[in-house]
């Protein structure tokens, strides 16, 4: 019957642990650098870097979406 392979020493606890920090703290980079908030220069509203304000439709200062225009195309719907 064949041997099977047997660790030489015990692992440590503190190795253990730091290992599994060493993943956690890779996952937590990865989190905080996934999302970017900053703060839109013309309304002040939190918006994701290198995205179009949500609450005003500017982007770098250029009108992407003309928010006034919006509210007018809402209309109601007939059943």
């Amino acid at each position: 019957m064949a041997k099977h392979p047997v660790p030489k020493r015990k692992t440590e606890k503190s190795r253990t642990k730091r290992r599994y920090h060493q993943y956690v703290n890779r996952v937590i980079t990865k989190l905080e650098e996934g999302i970017r908030l900053v703060k839109c220069p013309s309304c002040g509203e939190s918006m994701v870097m290198h995205h179009m304000c949500a609450s005003c439709g500017k982007h770098r200062g250029k009108d992407m979406i003309d928010k006034s225009k919006e509210l007018s195309k809402i209309t109601k719907i007939k059943a």
